[in-house]
């Protein structure tokens, strides 16, 4: 690659985050599977989906989960590349029960603007028997159909 193909393909990635933010909003989405190291528990069950919505900083996301073994407890918006379990960065709203809703509006920095731009976050539910994690999706870049 020649010096100035690379500063380009390196300015278009830096610049990537601001590019999403000033395009106008940006669709995500998720499906919410059996975290896979406690599938195998008859605890881990269900299916779900997650949509999320960014406008500049603003994250809007909200979903539905079914089919649980037990109440769901909580929720939270995690960092990690896809396939790897990383820290909870949020707290996301949750319906108490075997099916429900997840929702949340978040305020985002740049640094996670950007992380959520190279798909880097994801959702986690837990319920009442599987605390360890019940459900978890990434938020997929949805492409805007012209």
């Amino acid at each position: 690659m020649s010096r100035s193909a690379a500063w380009l393909a390196a300015t278009v990635l830096a610049a990537w985050p601001s590019l999403v933010a000033t395009q106008g909003p940006t669709n995500f989405r998720g499906r919410l599977s059996p975290v896979p190291v406690a599938a195998a528990s008859p605890n881990v069950t269900g299916v779900g989906s997650v949509t999320a919505t960014l406008t500049g900083a603003k994250l809007t996301l909200a979903g539905t989960f079914e089919g649980l073994a037990s109440p769901a407890t909580f929720a939270k918006l995690h960092r990690a590349p896809k396939g790897i379990r990383g820290p909870a960065v949020f707290d996301l709203t949750v319906t108490s029960g075997t099916s429900g809703k997840i929702s949340a509006t978040l305020d985002l920095t740049p640094a996670q603007v950007e992380d959520l731009a190279r798909e880097r976050f994801y959702v986690q539910l837990h319920s009442e028997k599987a605390p360890d994690g019940n459900l978890w999706g990434w938020l997929l870049v949805q492409e805007n159909k012209r």
